[in-house]
């Protein structure tokens, strides 16, 4: 699986990007891939950090967690790449009254100041460049009000744990589902190529997925370059402090009150 570096700049070229590709591969089982996730703590912190402001999310998908958002009464609009995805959100009880402009939420404005912008479940990483991760923190404070908030959900790169580049591991076993992964990876390039195999008695699913990953201090970098100054960074959900062990992290950056 040994790939050259020029090989990994084709592929992560902003050239080629298309933000609707991972939304139709999976739409249709995205929700079902979703189930282990810690929704409902994702939810709770993120009503707290909007304050009872309105809250705008990158990647918002099916709606995971727009619509119990909207369920507490906030209001909630989004941003997504895939109309594959954004449909599904609109047949769910709710969806029609939830806002959401289909396109790249690197570049794509709404109308409106809010208190919350959201980008969880590492869906920063899903831009093609560092480039266009400034580019998003850049929208995100573009649509914050004075003293707003930014809150990205990611991994932590471990290119340790690849050999010869590559790498093979199972996510998840049930009785039902079996999910593995197969990675390779560029750490010259900070890239990542992935597909997830998810087989089931209905048969075998392939869910591709690139990554351009960053650490957490170049996403601080990012934000400052924004205008944004770090005001939490937590291991999880649940607040659990951030460590040198901690595999993930939930970052809240805010628009400083002038």
């Amino acid at each position: 699986m040994r790939r050259s570096s020029s090989s990994s700049r084709s592929a992560e070229g902003e050239g080629g990007f298309d933000p609707s590709a991972y939304g139709r591969s999976i739409a249709d089982i995205y929700d079902a891939t979703v189930e282990e996730l810690p929704t409902e703590a994702t939810v709770e912190q993120l009503h707290v950090l909007a304050d009872d402001g309105p809250v705008l999310e990158f990647g918002i998908g099916t709606g995971r967690l727009a619509l119990p958002l909207a369920a507490k009464g906030l209001t909630v609009a989004g941003i997504d790449g895939s109309g594959d995805m954004v449909e599904i959100l609109r047949s769910k009880p709710g969806g029609e009254h939830i806002s959401v402009a289909v396109g790249d939420f690197a570049t794509t404005k709404v109308e409106g100041l809010f208190s919350l912008v959201a980008l969880t479940t590492n869906t920063i990483f899903a831009l093609p460049s560092q480039d266009a991760q400034v580019d998003c923190f850049r929208n995100a404070a573009a649509h914050l009000r004075p003293g707003g908030r930014f809150v990205v959900e990611a991994w932590v790169p471990d290119p340790a744990t690849f050999h010869r580049e590559a790498a093979l591991r199972l996510l998840s076993l049930t009785e039902d589902v079996v999910l593995a992964e197969a990675a390779w990876i560029s750490p010259a390039e900070q890239f990542m190529r992935t597909t997830k195999v998810r087989l089931t008695s209905e048969g075998v699913r392939l869910l591709p997925a690139n990554h351009r990953y960053a650490w957490p201090a170049e996403l601080d970098l990012m934000a400052r370059l924004a205008g944004m100054e770090r005001e939490f960074r937590w291991s999880d959900w649940n607040r659990t402090p951030f460590g040198d062990d901690s595999r993930a992290h939930v970052t809240v950056y805010r628009v400083p009150i002038a």
